[in-house]
């Protein structure tokens, strides 16, 4: 039987962060989010609450939403996390620097036996590896937005990663009501890599006047059976998250992943997609 780890850590607590938070705490889990200072750790903590609020209006709670939040604690630093936690799951922005220091940190504030895993959509697992101590307890596990209604996590190896690390990871996706898929380390691995090229593809049409974005994402949604089109789901990611995974792809994987020049301008105008309300779509 798959279950939920007791124990979670999640570092970061913005979209992706508190949306992996709310999946665990419904799953059981006592989970503890780290955020820099009493303003965003409210946010994230109000950000799980809205989350769970919604998943209650839909009957997708076995629980009342205000129990499964009271499993949900915030800190402010790294090293509060709970030593004694099964698993912490980094969710901060895609800067390898930045992950890189703060797994460290990580590895440093739990004991030996948890695992770290990093929720990047398209950095290198291996590098990131590379900064901790004990890298066979290290994976990567990318959630896809929005975390709760997602089916997907995209366990994510690295040539040290161990077959026990591995084990659980799956157990845990599996404890989430999730399925998952199993990838060895390569530039923006099998989602993003794939992902990011038909949504490159179809904010080039837009560019080159081929067709409206609605157009476009019918001819996906409707012609292929896809749940949600390119453009809208780019709007969703977040434009300039697909520029920065774009952008790394471009730099690992050659010319067919260069930015159009119509994202960039999009990005430069705060025009990031449903976060910000225009993207390809305007959001209400």
């Amino acid at each position: 039987m798959t279950t939920a780890p007791a124990v979670v850590g999640v570092i970061g607590g913005g979209r992706m962060g508190a949306g992996i938070a709310q999946s665990f705490a419904a799953a059981g889990s006592s989970v503890t989010v780290v955020e820099s200072g009493a303003e965003a750790a409210a946010a994230a903590l109000d950000r799980v609450a809205a989350g769970l609020k919604r998943a209650a209006e839909r009957d997708r709670l076995t629980e009342p939403a205000e129990q499964v939040l009271a499993r949900v604690t915030t800190v402010s630093s790294v090293d509060d996390l709970p030593a004694h936690a099964d698993l912490v799951v980094e969710a901060v922005p895609e800067d390898a620097a930045l992950k890189a220091r703060v797994l460290a940190a990580a590895e440093r504030a739990v004991g030996e036996e948890t695992v770290l895993a990093s929720n990047t959509s398209s950095l290198s697992v291996t590098e990131l590896a590379a900064a901790l101590v004990r890298p066979g307890r290290f994976l990567g596990m990318h959630f896809f937005n929005p975390v709760p209604a997602s089916e997907l996590v995209e366990i994510v190896l690295a040539p040290e990663t161990g077959a026990a690390t591995v084990r659980a990871a799956l157990d845990w996706t599996h404890g989430l009501g999730k399925q998952d898929v199993v990838v060895k380390d390569s530039p923006g691995f099998a989602s993003s890599r794939l992902g990011v090229a038909l949504g490159l593809e179809a904010i080039r049409m837009v560019e080159e006047g081929v067709a409206e974005p609605e157009a476009i994402d019918d001819a996906m949604r409707l012609g292929y059976k896809h749940p949600m089109g390119p453009l809208r789901l780019t709007d969703l990611v977040g434009l300039d998250v697909r520029l920065a995974i774009a952008e790394h792809l471009h730099a690992t994987l050659g010319e067919r992943f260069a930015p159009p020049r119509l994202l960039r301008e999009k990005v430069a105008r705060g025009e990031l997609g449903r976060k910000t309300g225009q993207g390809f779509h305007t959001w209400r």
